[in-house]
């Protein structure tokens, strides 16, 4: 999987959260929504994205943007 379709798929799961909790708990949850598509926005201007850091500390994302689950083989 390409780093991409994993950030999309990330921040898409993190709005659907936030979303569904502002719903049943607090509509403070809509901050979390808000936060995920700043943060699109200035990695899209700045190339800077948290979880491909993180991803790249664990191992598991390669020079070429490919995730490798659990770590490169």
């Amino acid at each position: 999987m390409k780093i991409e379709s994993l950030i999309r798929a990330l921040a898409g799961s993190f709005v659907l959260l936030g979303v569904a909790c502002a719903h049943f708990v607090s509509p403070w949850w809509l901050l979390l929504p808000t936060f995920v598509g700043l943060n699109l926005i200035q990695s899209a201007f700045t190339g800077f994205c948290p979880p491909s850091l993180l991803l790249r500390r664990m191992g598991w994302l390669d020079d070429s943007g490919v995730v490798h689950w659990g770590g490169k083989a």
